[in-house]
């Protein structure tokens, strides 16, 4: 049983390994099409080595027994999500191909409806891959509200940040890290959050056109954690006195996940 954990560990740790190389791959492929500068190589070999470290311990955490197809679509995804992150950390120096901007965040955005599906077809879901779908999305979501918000003002980083503050007020009051019903507005406001911000940045529209559009899922995003926040508020107590079902709802944190 020994040697099998030892070889599980080894195969999961070569999974990691090997996203992190192709991160690396991607970052030279964009340095020698667009000469990338500084700032766009640093932030992006930051995001590889993050991603490495945290998704290594997380996975050899959770022992489980293959890394699985799904995880690996998520990993593919990642690594786009690190190559949009050194495109919009370079733009600080110079501006980046539009199309090759859009053209990795639209694929990184229609990847975030793969593993899913793949995970329950292969019957591989898993609450780390859960949780490792999310903080992708997450993160792609903030790193384009970062380079929206060079056009269109400060303001765009409320969609960005929202998320990362719920899980900051949910350390100092527990109740928030109660449990959501499975919710299909929630999803599909998330999923728009992604596609306005895309469309915003591929400057196809006027510049009323698209402060009207981000301004549309800023209020969108608000109505759902506003309604999510009300729903943690009003049941707390009673989730305290009554055990949730696992089978009928979700934690918070991972209702936006697989």
């Amino acid at each position: 049983m020994a040697l099998n954990h030892t070889y599980d560990v080894r195969l999961l740790q070569q999974e990691t390994t090997v996203g992190a190389g192709v991160q690396v791959l991607l970052l030279a492929l964009l340095g020698a099409v667009i000469g990338m500068g500084t700032a766009g190589w640093l932030t992006g070999l930051a995001f590889a080595l993050g991603t490495w470290a945290v998704l290594t311990r997380a996975v050899l955490r959770s022992r489980l027994p293959s890394f699985g197809p799904a995880n690996r679509v998520t990993l593919g995804r990642s690594i786009l999500v690190g190559g949009v992150t050194a495109l919009v950390a370079d733009s600080f120096e110079s501006a980046p191909p539009v199309t090759l901007f859009v053209g990795l965040t639209a694929v990184a955005l229609i990847l975030d409806g793969v593993d899913g599906k793949v995970a329950r077809r292969t019957g591989t879901a898993t609450a780390l891959g859960a949780r490792f779908d999310m903080e992708v999305d997450a993160f792609l979501i903030l790193v384009l509200s970062v380079y929206v918000s060079m056009s269109l003002g400060p303001w765009v980083l409320l969609i960005g940040t929202m998320r990362y503050v719920f899980v900051a007020a949910a350390r100092l009051l527990p109740w928030l890290n109660g449990q959501l019903p499975p919710s299909t507005a929630r999803k599909a406001v998330a999923a728009f959050q992604g596609i306005a911000l895309l469309v915003a940045a591929s400057g196809l529209l006027p510049h009323g056109a698209a402060v009207g559009l981000i301004a549309l899922a800023l209020g969108s995003l608000v109505w759902s954690f506003g309604r999510d926040v009300r729903w943690l508020w009003v049941t707390h107590d009673r989730s305290v006195r009554e055990p949730a079902d696992p089978a009928v709802r979700e934690p918070a944190e991972l209702s936006a996940g697989r």
